[in-house]
């Protein structure tokens, strides 16, 4: 297994010589290495077993890291930078030349850059001379960590160190925003929701179809998916069709006195249910149940990406 520690020399040292470590960031733990190393970008895909057309995020401690890596930057990319970084979102930018390697932006003419909110992760990159790739720390398709364990129990061996940083405070990956002809599309919904970004840019489109193609991460059919099957619907109609000894019930905010069940937030709050969603999908994992059944949130905040979260880990089964 992975040693696990707060040692930024440690890590940035392990990076340098071309490793991967495990870094914390304040939407989930990111698996690190030099992004512009293209041998540490395919450890990267080897230890997460990850196919090459799913392109990498590249963590920056700032927007003007980026000005190295690509032809301009939009306005209101530049905008929502000075807004949001460091935070949970991701802006996806014309890369420049190869300097960054076409591994990472799995062949496209474009990179998404992100700039975390977490001071371990900051430290870090502003110790470094290079940028970071750092998608989830976690097999392909699997459930996103957001504790050190959690990295440690699926990828240990395959990483020497786990930066860290305790319990991820926002616990859903972060929000995608790409540009068409300079205005901003969202590509993957995230920790920031639509709502705070249109109160900046005005009314944007949302891409919320899957494809086998992605130009950014989280848009496949299938991910995020824990162990054991997903069901999506109404839960007072999907219980009366399972055993309920056989279930296990993933709900809001609404209490079904059943042994093995989740509650993502007894008082209803969209930001304390995203803290908890990849942390009680996983919790299911362990339980003596054949299937996990879950519903829906209010469509609007944090609760939209919690949406698009559940529907593509029930991809398989729905």
């Amino acid at each position: 297994m992975a040693e696990i520690g707060t040692d930024i020399k440690k890590a940035a040292a392990l990076l340098t010589q071309g490793e991967l470590v495990a870094i914390p960031t304040e939407t989930v733990y990111g698996l690190a290495g030099n992004a512009l190393n293209i041998d540490a970008v395919a450890k990267i895909f080897s230890a997460k077993n990850r196919p090459q057309f799913d392109p990498l995020i590249v963590h920056i401690p700032s927007l003007s890291f980026a000005k190295n890596y690509v032809h301009e930057i939009p306005k209101k990319a530049e905008r929502l930078a000075q807004l949001f970084w460091p935070g949970p979102l991701t802006l996806v930018l014309d890369k420049k030349d190869d300097i960054i390697p076409a591994l990472v932006t799995s062949g496209l003419n474009t990179v998404g850059f992100r700039s975390p909110d977490h001071p371990l992760a900051r430290k870090l990159l502003t110790a470094l001379p290079f940028p970071l790739a750092a998608p989830s720390a976690n097999p392909f398709g699997y459930v996103s960590p957001t504790t050190p364990e959690h990295v440690n129990e699926q990828l240990g061996n395959n990483i020497s160190y786990i930066l860290d940083g305790g319990t991820c405070s926002i616990g859903i990956e972060s929000t995608i925003i790409g540009f068409e002809e300079g205005e901003p599309v969202v590509l993957r919904l995230g920790g920031l929701s639509v709502e705070r970004i249109e109160a900046v840019t005005g009314k944007i489109k949302v891409f919320e179809h899957s494809t086998s193609n992605p130009v950014a991460p989280g848009q496949l059919k299938s991910h995020y998916a824990p162990g054991k099957p997903l069901k999506l619907g109404k839960l007072e109609e999907l219980l009366q069709h399972y055993p309920a000894h056989e279930v296990g019930i993933l709900s809001f905010s609404h209490d079904y006195n059943s042994k093995y069940q989740r509650i993502l937030s007894p008082g209803g709050n969209p930001e304390e249910a995203a803290r908890n969603l990849f942390q009680f999908l996983r919790d299911f994992d362990k339980m003596p149940v054949s299937i996990i059944l879950a519903e829906l949130l209010p469509d609007a905040g944090l609760g939209r990406a919690i949406n698009d979260r559940l529907k593509r880990a029930a991809a398989v089964d729905n």
